[in-house]
């Protein structure tokens, strides 16, 4: 949240595209093609799918829906349905695509996995590399550390607001410690 302006940060600096933006404005922080997807979805609930996306390309004047209908078929046939009546996973693919919409050049995605079912949550996993491709970065914290790791191609462990232990993904999958301490793994 402090990357995307919505708390200030603690300490530290945050750069961006050879920027400064600790302290810097939610919108300037979206000018500069952060968005923002956050834990809980938090979607306008009374709102439908079509005008929750629309909202989220509003800075970008972007109306096209192609992309999101791409990414995440099953919004098609929901664009006129208020986002209140969407399923957890549905919530979830829609507020991912109204971030898109704002063509960010990062996506910040806090908690992707919260309340969903582990098919759910396979489902839009798989989704993020494309993403990726398509000239987006996408940075997910993440507490499910399997899905984090397996996903990402670079990680950052973090403990009680300290990063821990950093590196790329498939090294610390491998990584004892790790193992042991997230995923249950017994030690060999």
């Amino acid at each position: 949240r402090a990357i995307s302006g919505m708390i200030p940060a603690r300490s530290g600096s945050m750069t961006f595209k050879d920027r400064e933006i600790a302290g810097s404005s939610i919108e300037a922080i979206v000018d500069l093609g952060i968005a923002h997807v956050p834990e809980g979805r938090r979607l306008f609930t009374g709102l439908t799918v079509r005008e929750n996306l629309l909202l989220g390309g509003w800075r970008r004047n972007n109306k096209d829906l192609r992309r999101v209908v791409e990414l995440f078929p099953a919004l098609a046939e929901r664009m006129n349905q208020t986002a209140s009546t969407l399923s957890g996973g549905e919530q979830q693919m829609c507020a991912i695509g109204r971030g898109l919409m704002g063509q960010p050049e990062l996506l910040l995605i806090d908690e992707l996995s919260l309340g969903l079912a582990p098919k759910t949550v396979d489902e839009i996993v798989a989704r993020l590399p494309e993403i990726a491709a398509g000239g987006t970065a996408v940075l997910l914290v993440e507490q499910d550390i399997d899905t984090a790791l397996t996903v990402s191609q670079f990680a950052y462990v973090q403990e009680t607001g300290r990063i821990t232990k950093s590196g790329p993904s498939t090294q610390l999958l491998a990584d004892p410690t790790i193992q042991e301490a997230y995923l249950g793994l017994a030690p060999s």
